[in-house]
């Protein structure tokens, strides 16, 4: 068993990072961030070793993978009871790793309540290993009071922000924070056009496109996928020669968005793999709220935002927290404006979603003022390059940490004495 004060200096050569991140978008992030660590640790001649919690992404990359926790992800507060458990033996597997293998370097990707617990363990046990959160969680929008956001920065020695307004939230909370631009513009510098996506995908050329992209967890399955399935039944209504697209995203929930679209009895065609082409193909992309706002953005494909939770933790949320956000969705964020129509929860209603649809479909005004928040959300988002940038950033970081004077380490606890 190794005690972390053990671990080698990178004078041999060697760099060990740990990332932890959940659900089918922070496998999406820690992926690209993997690829660009390998980069970079190339480039400076390191030998680089990456263990990780999320999915097969970051497996594809070149993590060896702890765990998989794409599928034990929730938004709410009675979502994340079913997951307790898994997140829970999920820990177990993190911690058994550090006492097993020394690391450099813990990386946290979003995934708020399991990365805050292992960063306070990480704290209590490891208090000289160097830390850092890539993507943090949404405390600048979200946060029902400041403890939150002061738990999360002390677990994390280094900070760095994918949105300019969380580099300032975070900042006035003592943080150490960079920012870099957002990582998807690396990804969508020359995405498809309609035409190319059509075509790849054996589609008309002249006839309407609508790509819904409802769910990448069993909740959305149940809150989202339903809604959005009958304004498409509204929408095919007044133009029946519309073809549906729905990528799936998550292989697990495909049996079940199978079986509700039979229900709703529309022609919905689901595509495997990568979603650009999917969402190339549009004239109009129906979307659940969350990082893939920004890819339908990047893609320059006119959208409209649906969300709703379960309505008990909506109304906790909205009554007893006194939650109030103006906006919701990433583009609307960034920009701070309406860029996309939102409707969330209550309004989220079949007859202004399906009365938006529509005029987004057949008002080239309407169309245009969407594309050109778009010009204006990319200017914002910063230029390609970003995740190598942030890799430089955390690597030279674990040098500078391996290079500083550290308080002596704790061993490692039984794992029976914790968790």
């Amino acid at each position: 068993m190794v005690a972390q004060g053990d671990r080698p200096t990178l004078a041999d050569g060697s760099l060990h990072i740990l990332v932890s991140t959940g659900e089918v978008s922070g496998d999406l992030q820690g992926g690209f961030l993997i690829e660009a660590l390998h980069r970079q640790a190339k480039v400076l001649g390191l030998t680089l070793k990456v263990a990780a919690v999320g999915g097969e992404r970051m497996t594809q990359a070149g993590a060896h993978l702890i765990g998989d926790t794409t599928g034990i992800g929730s938004v709410g507060l009675f979502e994340a009871i079913p997951y307790l458990i898994p997140t829970l033996q999920m820990q177990r597997r993190i911690r058994h790793q550090l006492q097993q293998q020394p690391i450099d370097l813990v990386v946290f990707i979003d995934y708020m309540n399991p990365n805050l617990s292992l960063g306070q363990f990480l704290r209590k046990t490891y208090p000289a290993l160097p830390t850092a959160y890539y993507i943090a969680p949404q405390q600048w929008v979200w946060a029902f009071s400041e403890k939150d956001t002061q738990a999360l920065v002390s677990i994390a020695d280094k900070m760095v922000a994918i949105f300019p307004q969380e580099a300032t939230y975070y900042r006035k909370f003592g943080a150490d924070i960079a920012y870099f631009g957002h990582p998807l513009v690396d990804r969508l510098t020359a995405p498809p056009t309609q035409i190319e996506a059509r075509k790849s995908l054996g589609l008309w050329l002249d006839a309407p496109v609508v790509t819904l992209l409802p769910a990448s967890r069993w909740q959305e399955v149940k809150h989202v996928l339903p809604i959005m399935l009958t304004v498409a039944q509204q929408i095919q209504k007044v133009l029946p020669d519309v073809q549906f697209l729905m990528p799936v995203s998550y292989g697990k929930l495909r049996s079940s968005i199978e079986r509700a679209i039979a229900q709703a009895g529309i022609n919905v065609r689901l595509i495997e793999g990568e979603a650009y082409p999917a969402i190339a193909a549009a004239d109009l992309v129906l979307n659940k709220s969350g990082t893939v706002n920004l890819e339908v953005a990047l893609i320059n494909v006119p959208q409209v935002v649906i969300y709703r939770l379960n309505p008990l933790t909506a109304r906790i949320a909205y009554y007893l927290l006194k939650l109030r956000v103006e906006h919701v969705s990433p583009v609307n964020l960034i920009v701070e404006k309406t860029i996309v129509p939102e409707f969330i929860q209550w309004e989220a209603t079949v007859a202004a979603i399906t009365a938006e649809s529509l005029k987004l479909l057949q008002d080239t005004g309407a169309r245009a003022k969407v594309l050109a928040g778009y010009d204006e959300l990319r200017q914002r988002m910063g230029q390609p390059g970003v995740c190598d940038r942030v890799a430089a950033e955390l690597i030279a970081f674990a040098q500078q940490s391996h290079t500083q004077p550290h308080a002596q380490q704790a061993s490692p606890v039984n794992l029976q004495d914790k968790v």
